[in-house]
């Protein structure tokens, strides 16, 4: 069965849709079956994938209040090689539609029910806001990676979050986790980022990934071109980064795997 990972924030401007596609992308070059979910009504995953999010017939509004069937709302061809669920302006009018529905809080873990078992990972990008959409996918989802800048006020957003995951886990999805944290436009020179890291890492220790993201011109050009910066420059800073988060990400999921086949061999 795949992977299901939210990339949340409650705090804006951190690097979830950046993270989201390029890491999505990074995941589908090591041939991994890949499913981006835009559940942002901003559709800049969608921008971001080469698709046009003014011109896509079937968006996550679609898949939540319609319940048009998965296939038919997935797009297959995108410029990071991996399927994509649409988002646009659509979606703000959903939030308000499932107020009305029965059961709205599993309305997306019920819709990729079919498909669990196709991808290796989904991807799910979330608004930068606690709303309807985000218990949908914190409910559809096995963890959330949590993308930061090494800033002081990032950090009470991250101890918000954090609440916000153990309450939700408590009444939508009870193994629900957090997957790691994601340091991103990092700046070594910075002295406070530096402070701040290393807060980070005596508070949750391996749950903060050993990669680091730079704050990067090319990571900022790449979705203006509807691209992942692995395809828009692959020598770039931040492609090499991603690589090596999809990498540390894939080598945590053979060391998980191994360690609960030797536990059960014990038993």
């Amino acid at each position: 069965m795949g992977k299901v990972i939210a990339i949340a924030n409650q705090k804006g401007g951190v690097g979830k849709t950046t993270t989201c596609v390029n890491l999505a992308a990074s995941m589908a070059a090591t041939k991994r079956k890949v499913l981006v979910i835009d559940l942002d009504p901003q559709g800049n995953a969608t921008m971001a994938s080469g698709i046009d999010k003014y011109q896509v017939a079937n968006t996550a509004y679609e898949l939540l209040v319609d319940e048009v069937p998965i296939d038919q709302v997935v797009e297959r061809e995108t410029s990071g090689g991996y399927h994509l669920i649409a988002g646009n302006g659509d979606v703000t009018a959903a939030e308000i539609k499932l107020m009305e529905v029965f059961a709205r809080e599993v309305r997306l873990r019920n819709a990729l029910a079919p498909v669990r078992d196709y991808y290796d990972y989904i991807f799910i990008d979330c608004p930068p806001s606690l709303n309807l959409l985000t218990v949908n996918a914190m409910s559809a989802a096995d963890s959330v990676l949590v993308p930061m800048q090494c800033e002081y006020f990032a950090l009470e957003g991250l101890t918000a979050l954090v609440d916000t995951i153990s309450k939700l886990a408590a009444v939508v999805n009870p193994d629900l986790k957090i997957e790691g944290i994601l340091r991103t436009m990092f700046d070594h020179r910075n002295r406070l980022s530096n402070e701040v890291s290393d807060q980070l890492k005596s508070h949750f220790g391996d749950k903060v990934y050993r990669t680091v993201i730079p704050r990067n011109v090319r990571l900022a050009e790449a979705p203006s071109f509807g691209q992942a910066a692995m395809y828009y420059d692959k020598s770039s800073l931040g492609a090499k980064a991603y690589l090596a988060l999809a990498g540390e990400i894939l080598r945590r999921e053979e060391l998980a795997v191994s360690t609960n086949e030797s536990s059960e061999q014990l038993a």
